[in-house]
């Protein structure tokens, strides 16, 4: 409020302000001439405050309901499909998600081969936790029309379930996204395989 305010007095003004009027969302409320009647506060002041007030409040409103949330599979592949349905190479994508399962970002790890060899665990996880996320969902595509798994997306999947489970960072479903702009995929979950154990 102070830096808002500015000036040689600038805390002492601020301090005025949250003595007459209690409170942040009081001072919101306030009009514009009870501010103006606080010494020191001039309508350039007023007009500055009312306008950081009025940002703050709509950042803090902004629903969350306008990011995608991940109910299932098939929420999942309405994201990553348009994406990787017609990708000439594999791709390993993460979608980041918060507690109540909003996406909170969606990362692309590797292009070209997946395998275990190539997918180190740790970097999975290292974006998890630079998101601040709870719980993510894997995803790869397969150029071909055959989303059925290889035993190494099955060994690559255990392992970074298994390290989820560690972290406690869930991991939700493991997709394989059909190439060829195909709109097919298929889910480890709900067909439990990797997360059978």
């Amino acid at each position: 409020m102070a830096a808002l305010i500015g000036g040689p007095q600038q805390i002492e003004v601020a301090q005025r302000l949250f003595t007459h009027f209690g409170s942040l969302s009081n001072i919101f409320a306030a009009p514009p001439t009870a501010l103006a009647e606080i010494s020191g506060i001039g309508p350039l002041t007023v007009a500055r405050l009312r306008a950081a007030l009025e940002l703050g409040l709509r950042v803090t409103a902004q629903p969350t309901e306008q990011r995608p949330q991940i109910r299932g599979a098939a929420d999942a592949a309405e994201l990553l499909i348009p994406q990787m349905c017609r990708l000439e190479q594999e791709q390993f994508k993460l979608i980041l998600l918060d507690t109540r399962m909003y996406v909170i970002d969606l990362v692309t790890l590797y292009v070209g081969s997946v395998n275990e060899q190539v997918i180190r665990v740790a970097e999975v996880f290292r974006e998890a936790i630079r998101h601040n996320a709870t719980a993510i969902v894997l995803a790869h595509n397969h150029p071909t029309s055959d989303v059925s798994p290889s035993p190494e997306d099955l060994s690559t999947s255990r392992a970074i379930i298994n390290a989820g489970r560690l972290l406690n960072v869930e991991v939700v479903d493991h997709l394989i996204i059909s190439g060829r702009g195909q709109h097919a995929f298929y889910s480890m979950k709900e067909h439990g395989v990797a997360f059978d154990e």
